[in-house]
């Protein structure tokens, strides 16, 4: 064979002439959680290496083999794409875990998955718990929590708010109906200021839904695992006890002596 015919027939299986899509374009794709309820919104987005032309990615979203949303997405020229897929109707009844697959172009897959939480079987409570205030008695808080167990709300007076303990089974949300008599946030004004959230000492933010003359609506949305929730406003009811008091009294007293006495020696 002529060397010169080898050499070229070894550098066309060495390096192809061509490059097929399949090889070079490739796809990512993720959820912006990877968990969600009825009625939630999913984000899912991901990134396209090299373009093929005007070419979209199709997305699907199975559960245990059965298709239940496709979609065909835009990709932009920088090779993002995003989809939002509002999570209800009549396929979305089975819990467990969702399979997304993205194809773009022939043999380019990417793949993530997820767990779904119908309504009728979300973990929701709705009740009142009664907070002990100390000599003040006690107070209601109407509640509703989803995704856990609240066990326990107790008065701080050293962060001028409440310490609420929960069993997070799940992410959820509690719904709070906060009574100004007993807990508020003010500014100097008199007007309504935001409470500080603390969940296992880390700040996170909150919504509030309604606002009344007697009592303000807070929800709060946490995640899997979550124990302690701090609700830190401007003002709490006392809870001091009737030992704190005489001991308070009797520290108020004794300052007060000390101070006329001060005054005398200095006559």
């Amino acid at each position: 064979m002529d060397t010169r015919l080898f050499f070229l027939l070894a550098l066309i299986v060495i390096f192809p002439i061509g490059t097929s899509y399949g090889e070079t374009a490739i796809i990512s794709v993720e959820t912006d959680d990877n968990s969600y309820d009825e009625g939630d919104t999913i984000l899912i987005s991901g990134n396209i290496s090299t373009l093929i032309g005007n070419t979209q990615v199709t997305m699907q979203i199975f559960k245990e083999g059965n298709m239940i949303e496709i979609a065909q997405i835009q990709v932009a020229q920088d090779g993002n794409y995003s989809h939002t897929v509002l999570v209800e109707g009549k396929l979305w009844k089975n819990a467990g875990e969702y399979i997304v697959k993205a194809t773009y172009g022939e043999g380019n897959i990417a793949e993530t998955s997820f767990t779904f939480t119908p309504q009728s079987e979300m973990t929701e409570t709705t009740d009142t718990f009664i907070v002990l205030a100390g000599d003040s008695g006690t107070f209601d808080i109407p509640y509703i929590i989803r995704g856990g167990i609240l066990e326990d709300i107790k008065i701080e007076p050293n962060i001028l708010g409440l310490v609420v303990s929960i069993n997070a089974l799940d992410e959820g949300t509690l719904v709070l109906d906060l009574p100004r008599q007993y807990i508020d946030s003010e500014k100097q004004n008199g007007k309504d200021e935001e409470f500080i959230i603390l969940i296992d000492d880390v700040q996170t933010t909150y919504a509030e839904s309604n606002t009344y003359s007697d009592f303000r609506t807070i929800s709060i949305d946490f995640e899997k695992n979550d124990r302690q929730i701090e609700i830190i406003g401007t003002y709490v009811i006392p809870e001091f006890g009737t030992i704190v008091m005489i001991i308070l009294t009797v520290g108020i007293l004794s300052s007060v002596l000390l101070t006329r006495n001060r005054f005398q020696i200095k006559i």
